[in-house]
């Protein structure tokens, strides 16, 4: 243990709430299966926004906010839709309180709702009824609109970032005149995730479509990013759903076509979450505590400066200072100047924070006009000149965020394995990983797997489906429908 840092190897489950808690992300909330997101937690969380609501402006969508509460009739209009969140749901039915006869404060029966509100668990309704109101004609489509809130699904089982009762994301809603250009859309949205994760979050995932079981309740398609972590689970990054006409059809939202006919419009919706900081946290980090790609950490260089004396105090700060400058506005910088702590206890706290790259600052590199440079991914500790640092810590940055991508990519490789048999495949399971099989659709034998194994069909990947065709599915001996990843997951 690393200073409060379970190894990976002996607890998993315990290293990624301890690397957590060193990193200083979050801490917990009074309301059990909620958390408070730490100053350092949502920077990072800032940054992964930033750069999705670039690239969700640069395909055309534009950002609403649509209201927390929704009337509980609204969520029994799609009937897959209320089956599918029922269970979840926060339901408001007063809307004040008064004070108790044996002290506190408890509802005021005169405040009962007429129609009780539900928290959002999700907003296609609640933007569905008004899209009606919004479109008439094939003028007033596409809608495209994106939307940053939160969210509350009462989960039972919960564990920071990735599961918890509330959390934040941000839900795409669009609205289109044919069924080619929802799914046009649906599909364009996965790739922004997929380039996304890969080149912010060094993430590499598998773009798919989920089985009918595993779809979001109302959708027609679900399309996903499976990422992999360390220890061999999946973990979902991000869908993107088709909806065809269901909401349409349940809000009663139609439009007039060029020819003048009436037909209901065709939808999407599609979102990421902050479980994208898990996947994170688990898919990069070590036993030492936090490492984070350049490009979501939100400091990237600190700068730690090193003296015995007064004097070689103000020399090396002085020297740290010119780097700083020299590196501008370009890079998240931070010195660390402080005197309370030795510079070994610094190197530390900013290894278990997961800072790219630390700059060491002593009288030899002031003396050399130069500085130390270690990369938070290891490796040989290296100089860089002072008159070309910026150069320098651009390059070293870069190749950290490559190097990460690398390695998550080469685990998962080395992870994804092809089963033709139901023994094989529980074995092969053992091990961690993606497991590929050729499978014939049926929801009920799913379920069975789901139960033997705790194993789920994550996708059936958008790539290499037409080797299905004259194989055998691995459980039922029956002639295969799809290629499937079935995986352990979160």
């Amino acid at each position: 243990m690393a200073d409060g840092i379970t190894p990976r190897a002996t607890d998993y489950s315990q290293w990624y709430l301890d690397v957590i808690a060193a990193a200083e992300l979050s801490d917990y909330s009074p309301v059990k299966g909620c958390m408070v997101f730490r100053p350092h937690g949502f920077a990072v969380w800032d940054l992964m926004k930033n750069d999705l609501d670039r690239r969700f402006r640069e395909t055309g969508h534009v950002n609403a906010y649509f209201p927390l509460l929704i009337p509980v009739s609204f969520l029994s209009k799609e009937a897959q839709h209320v089956e599918g969140f029922a269970k979840e749901c926060a339901v408001v039915t007063h809307h004040r309180l008064r004070m108790a006869e044996g002290g506190g404060v408890e509802p005021d029966p005169a405040s009962k709702l007429e129609e009780p509100l539900v928290i959002r668990p999700t907003s296609e309704t609640i933007i569905w009824h008004m899209y009606g109101q919004w479109i008439q004609s094939w003028r007033d489509l596409p809608i495209l609109i994106n939307q940053w809130a939160n969210i509350v699904r009462w989960e039972m089982k919960t564990r920071p970032f990735l599961r918890t009762a509330e959390f934040l994301w941000q839900e795409g809603h669009t609205a289109h005149a044919t069924r080619s250009e929802a799914v046009e859309e649906a599909r364009r949205m996965l790739d922004v995730y997929e380039a996304f994760a890969a080149d912010v979050l060094a993430l590499p995932v598998v773009k798919g479509v989920k089985s009918t079981s595993e779809r979001f309740a109302g959708a027609e398609d679900t399309y996903c990013i499976e990422a992999l972590m360390q220890n061999g689970w999946a973990l979902q990054a991000g869908t993107s759903h088709f909806l065809g006409q269901n909401f349409a059809r349940a809000f009663d939202v139609s439009f007039q076509n060029t020819a003048g006919e009436r037909e209901f419009v065709w939808a999407t919706s599609w979102g990421v979450s902050t479980r994208l900081i898990g996947a994170v946290i688990m898919t990069h980090s070590d036993d030492t505590g936090l490492v984070l790609p350049p490009a979501v950490a939100p400091v990237q260089v600190v700068i730690t400066p090193i003296w015995k004396s007064d004097s070689e105090r103000e020399l090396v700060l002085g020297h740290a200072e010119r780097v700083r400058a020299a590196l501008g506005s370009e890079f998240r910088v931070k010195v660390d100047a402080r005197d309370t702590i030795k510079p070994g206890a610094k190197y530390f706290e900013w290894e278990r924070k997961g800072v790219p790259l630390r700059l060491e600052i002593g009288p030899r590199d002031v003396a050399g006009d130069s500085v130390f440079a270690a990369p938070r991914t290891g490796g040989k500790k290296f100089g860089i000149p002072a008159a070309t640092v910026a150069d320098g810590v651009r390059a070293a940055l870069a190749a950290i965020q490559a190097e990460l991508y690398s390695r998550a990519r080469a685990r998962r490789d080395e992870t994804m394995r092809t089963c033709t048999s139901y023994e094989g495949f529980k074995v092969e399971l053992e091990k961690g990983g993606f497991v590929r099989t050729y499978w014939a659709d049926d929801a009920a034998n799913e379920e069975k797997i789901k139960e033997d194994t705790k194993a789920t069909i994550r996708c059936f990947p958008l790539e290499g489906q037409e080797e299905a065709a004259g194989q055998t599915c691995f459980y039922s001996g029956r002639p295969a429908t799809h290629v499937a990843l079935f995986a352990r997951a979160y």
